[in-house]
This record gives C-alpha cells, structure tokens and sequence, in this order.
C-alpha cells in the first residue's frame, strides 16, 4: 500500500502534520528548549533565550539539554515525551474506556505539541518536513486545516508575529518544496476556528492561492451546533463575497442530538465537503441531497476508530455509502497523534475494513482519483493534477503487472 498512489490529502489538521519521532528526536535537541511538566501529568515546550517565567500550568520550567544530561537514559526519556505527544498505546481499551477519556488525551496532546510547533524557525521546518511525510508516501497535494487566528508564532526572545506572517512563510515554503520536488502540485490552507469568519474573508482576499476556505474544528458532542454560529457563517452571502466551507459534520454517534443535526446545517451552508459525516448514513435526506450535489465525505477511518466512534471498521456507516457510489475521499485526520503519516494506513483500513470482500484495485484508484476531483483547486490545476496522476498510476500498474 506505500507505493499506492493516494492522489491528495484532504483533511489534515496543522498541529499534527509531523511524526512525532522528528518533534522529539529533532526539535526537542534544538538548543534553548525548556519543558515544564503540569500538575495534570502532562508537559509544556517553550523556547526561549532566558528562564521562562513561571505562568498557572508551569512554575518550574527546565533546560531540555540540562534534564537529558541529568536523566542519563536518553532513549527512554525521549520515550516518554513522545507519550506524551501521541495516543498510541498497547492497551487502547484499558487506557482509553470512553470518548471522553481518548479526548482529553487528545487534547493534552495538542496543547503540548504547540510550544515546539509554533516557535518561528521550527514551523517553518515543519512545514516542509510535512510535505516531505507526505510526498515521500505518493501524496501530490495537501489542504491543511490550521487555526491560524489562535497560533501566536513566536521568536527566541518572545517575538510573536501575526497570521499575515505564517501565511506568508507557507506560502515560501510551499513553493520551495514545489520546486525541490516539481511532481508536487501544492498546498493550501482551509481556516479552522470558531467565529472568525470575518478574518477569514480579509486572508482569502489577501492570499487567494493560499486559503481554500473555512472549517470549525473541534470536539462535537460537547461544543456548540453550527446553527449557533449563523449569523457569523452567513456573513460572507449578505457581504456579496465567497468564502467556501468545509465543515467538520456528524463526527459523533449520538444520533437525535441537536449535534447530530450539524450534517444538515453544514449542507444548508453548502459545505464544500463534509468532514467525517460518520452520522450522515442516519439522514437519508442528507445523504441524497450531499449524493446530488457531489458534496464528498472526508472519510478519516483510524481517527474515527481512535476516538472511539467505532471500534470495529466492519460496521463504520461509510461502508452503506461506499456502497452506493456516494462521492468520498480518504485522509488522515491527525496522523501524528495516531502513530502515522501520509495516507496510506488510511487507505489500507479504508479498503480493508470498510470496502468490504468486494473492494479492489478499482476502489483504491476511485478515491485517489476522487481527492483531486474534490479538491479546492482551481479547474486547469485540477486536470493539471488528474494528468500527473495517471501518468504515476499507469507507470505503477506497469511496474506491478
């Protein structure tokens, strides 16, 4: 499956692009990092050119270099630090009993990551080694989602720079690694916060190739509907502008709640696509209009797996809209997190799990094939990037014929 074309990746979120390996192996060595470990048994990262000031989560920050030196076990305490970043684990069942418990991991996990991610010359490493994760497992485009308006990126001496300046070092990066490796159609970034869809409107205008749209990100069953923020999501028609959207909807399996009901709000908003639409099988209006309008599904199997939607694959609600040919692209979600990278553990549970004994060659080639269809790039990118892919695709089946 690592050789498999996976075509684009669709539904990635910034704050887990990288292994956590390279956070840890590479980022973590870099000099004037600190870590802090928190009263709720997790860690903090800053780096700073003074002894951090002490702040309510964090009154004894300490040198990376100075505890490594002091620890005399590298290895293991590198370990450990990557628990920290990770949900991998031998016992998922034991360590993670409910939705609730994986979630707040989860979200330790991100919070952790973030003071290495977001210090300047660090992030913009991790950009190109993301799209070097990604290439190097035959993905040719990324659409990142990244809450841009919540990263305060920063410099060793406190600094912090505003969203103009990241979107700016994306975009130099992103045409450095196009031009390093010239079968890499590209990435852009799909804005991923809560009620700032004014923002958003001012960056797509200010960089139109580089903002594909807007999401609200986060965990479902706890946070508000999307019907709550209508007023906010209906700015861009009543200002005459586009800003298209490509909602998270129905990742949640409590079906009847007014969460449930986002897969229907998402398509009143005329989402884009739908990020996750595990519910979606549940609404046979919603599934018919989602069908007509050729609104794809982000499916993100081992992320739905992971946080406890399904524990089984076998009985994923996609496999009902696999079925009956409903438009659906594969990603990974958070593969850092998950223990992966690229698309292709995706891929391969996807076919496995969810295609069912009638999957083959042709369903992987369809969802490849569906994530440059479905994908925000302009039409003559997008034939730009389907010709690219069968070149790939024919030179792949020659290979293995």
């Amino acid at each position: 499956m690592l050789f498999l074309l996976t075509g684009a990746a669709l539904h990635i979120h910034s704050s887990s692009l990288v292994s956590v390996e390279w956070l840890v192996r590479n980022v973590t060595y870099r000099p004037h990092c600190y870590i802090c470990f928190t009263w709720d048994n997790s860690v903090r990262f800053l780096f700073s050119d003074r002894q951090p000031f002490p702040r309510w989560d964090c009154f004894y920050w300490q040198l990376l270099e100075t505890l490594r030196a002091k620890v005399g076990d590298p290895v293991g305490f590198d370990n450990s630090l990557m628990q920290h970043l990770t949900l991998f684990t031998e016992d998922p069942d034991g360590e993670y009993p409910n939705q609730d418990v994986v979630w707040e991991k989860f979200e330790k996990a991100f919070i952790a990551a973030a003071g290495l991610i977001t210090h300047a010359p660090v992030l913009r490493d991790y950009f190109y080694k993301g799209l070097e994760e990604l290439h190097r497992d035959n993905v040719m485009y990324l659409e990142l989602r990244s809450g841009l308006s919540r990263v305060c990126t920063y410099e060793l001496d406190g600094t912090i720079h505003d969203r103009v300046w990241t979107l700016k070092m994306f975009q130099e990066v992103t045409k450095k690694f196009i031009a390093d490796h010239p079968d890499f159609l590209g990435a852009r970034i799909i804005i991923s916060v809560k009620a700032a869809v004014k923002e958003a409107i001012q960056l797509q205008r200010d960089f139109p190739d580089v903002i594909a749209g807007f999401d609200m990100v986060g965990r479902e069953d706890s946070g508000r509907t999307l019907w709550y923020f209508r007023e906010a999501l209906s700015l861009p028609a009543e200002l005459g502008v586009r800003l298209p959207y490509f909602f998270h909807a129905g990742e949640t399996d409590d079906e009847g709640t007014d969460v449930d009901q986002n897969i229907l709000d998402a398509l009143l908003f005329n989402t884009m696509r739908i990020g996750h639409g595990y519910a979606l099988a549940h609404h046979p209006l919603a599934k018919e209009l989602s069908r007509k309008r050729e609104v794809a599904v982000e499916l993100c199997p081992i992320s739905n797996q992971v946080l406890k939607l399904v524990s089984d694959l076998r009985n994923h609600p996609a496999a009902v809209l696999m079925s009956e040919g409903h438009p659906m692209v594969i990603s990974s979600d958070d593969p850092s997190l998950f223990g992966t990278t690229g698309l292709s553990y995706d891929f391969y549970q996807a076919f496995v799990g969810i295609g069912g004994l009638k999957a083959n060659l042709g369903t992987l080639k369809e969802l490849a094939v569906n994530s440059i269809r479905y994908s925000s790039l302009p039409a003559h990118l997008k034939d730009t990037g389907h010709v690219m892919w069968q070149n790939k695709w024919d030179a792949f089946i020659a290979d293995n014929s």
